[in-house]
Formats: C-alpha cells, structure tokens, sequence
C-alpha cells in the first residue's frame, strides 16, 4: 500500500528560471507603479502651474531652472509648461503600456508555474 503525505513536485531549471522571471517582473511592477505615481504627480503639479500661471497679471514671472529662478516673460513659461506636460503625458503612457505588458507576462507564467505546481507553490502577494 502507498501512501500519499505529500506529492513532491521536481523543479526542473526551466521551472526555476519561470520562477525567478517573476520574481523580476513582480519587481518591475512595482518600480513601474510607483514610476507612474509620480509621473502623475507631476502632471498635476504642472497642470496647477499652467492654472496659476493663467490667473496671473505678470508679464515677466518666475520659473525654476534647477535649483535657480529665473525671470522669464510669460508666454515662454506657457510654452515650456506645455512642452514638460507633453513629455509628462507620453512618459505615462509609455510607463502604463510596459505596466500592462508585465501583468500581462505575470500572467502566463501563473498559468504555467500553477498549472504545474498547483498548491506548491504561492505567486500571490499578501
């Protein structure tokens, strides 16, 4: 008669090398989450710029260079605002699209490591 305790899955070094794809992708998430937080961040605080800047009276306002204000006329701080928002906006996106291609690649290689370890193993975050 045999006994089952416990079923004993071999990691092969494909497997293994499944395993730790994940565990760079799980990381990789999360340095994009908090990549896009601040990208986010930043096109709030140049979209309040921009809001500001319209409700000034100046025709010459200070805008930070660095570590350094600078007097520059109005019309040059709107178009520079514009400029760094775009830039901003397409960062974000960028960040968003690699954010779903990573789920995406987490994804599959669940299926795989659970469709084969089952219980085994846990690729789930607490």
């Amino acid at each position: 008669m045999q006994q089952s305790s416990g079923s004993e899955t071999v990691v092969t070094w494909e497997d293994q090398q499944n395993i730790n794809k994940f565990g760079r992708l799980n990381n990789r998430f999360h340095e994009l989450e908090d990549e896009i937080k601040i990208a986010k961040e930043t096109c709030e605080s140049l979209e309040d710029a921009g809001n500001e800047l319209i409700l000034t009276d100046e025709e010459i306002v200070r805008f930070q260079i660095g570590e350094v204000f600078a007097h520059i006329p109005k019309e040059d701080v709107e178009s520079r605002l514009e400029q760094m928002k775009e830039a901003t906006t397409k960062n974000l996106e960028k960040l968003e699209e690699e954010k779903e291609s990573v789920l995406a690649q987490m994804a599959e290689l669940k299926k795989i490591l659970y469709g084969k370890f089952n219980d085994s193993i846990n690729l789930e975050e607490d």
